[in-house]
């Protein structure tokens, strides 16, 4: 599809319904409130990468399903829908979307976690604002894993059908999240002095804002 500025209905292929509710989401704050209040999706039956439709319809996401639900709505009301890919080590990847206000970065991010959330408009470049998730980037093991950071990745580069309105998972858009270039945040040898999270820091890494589900 042609880089349009503006998405409409048919564009996206949404319902009346569904296309309504992305334009009641006018700014990135109202989007952020938006994905926050999802519950998280904790992937009981499997993994999945569910498309905007799918999400709103299940009322579930994890943090790229939020993600294409944030670029969305930023595409229906004019604004570029870009994400940003967090590569990581030892540990999962983390997608944010990317919103400019007054020539800064700023982004929207679903998680269930403390940390790796919205980010202020205030960061002069892309590489600014990845390194605002480094201290707090950590797995399990309460190690620092975030490595790099893609470029701002247009989803106009790919059909709607293929992450707004299909039925199966949407793989294609991690691959193509994956595969698109990446910069390094920090060098081997910093790597090598990176220091554990402390006590204080793991007990707050506790905190989730979604419940999972009993195990039956």
């Amino acid at each position: 599809m042609k880089k349009k500025r503006f998405a409409s209905r048919e564009d996206l292929g949404l319902t009346k319904a569904e296309f309504a509710l992305l334009r009641r989401l006018n700014t990135p704050e109202k989007i952020q409130a938006y994905i926050d209040a999802i519950p998280q999706n904790f992937e009981v039956g499997g993994e999945t990468c569910l498309s905007v439709r799918e999400a709103l319809n299940q009322r579930r996401a994890l943090c790229i399903e939020g993600a294409m639900i944030a670029a969305a709505a930023l595409w229906v009301h004019g604004e570029p829908p870009l994400l940003m890919d967090l590569k990581a080590t030892r540990d999962y990847d983390h997608i944010v979307t990317l919103f400019r206000r007054n020539g800064c970065w700023g982004a929207m991010s679903k998680t269930n976690h403390p940390v790796l959330r919205w980010r202020d408009p205030v960061y002069r470049s892309l590489r600014e604002l990845a390194m605002s998730y480094f201290h707090e980037y950590c797995n399990k093991r309460y190690q620092k894993t975030l490595r790099s950071y893609s470029v701002a990745y247009d989803m106009r580069r790919l059909d709607p059908k293929s992450w707004v309105t299909q039925k199966k998972s949407c793989w294609d858009v991690g691959w193509a999240l994956d595969a698109a270039r990446h910069y390094p945040l920090i060098t081997k040898r910093q790597a090598k002095l990176l220091r554990l999270r402390d006590p204080l820091e793991r007990e707050a890494q506790k905190l989730r804002h979604h419940r999972p589900p009993r195990r039956k």
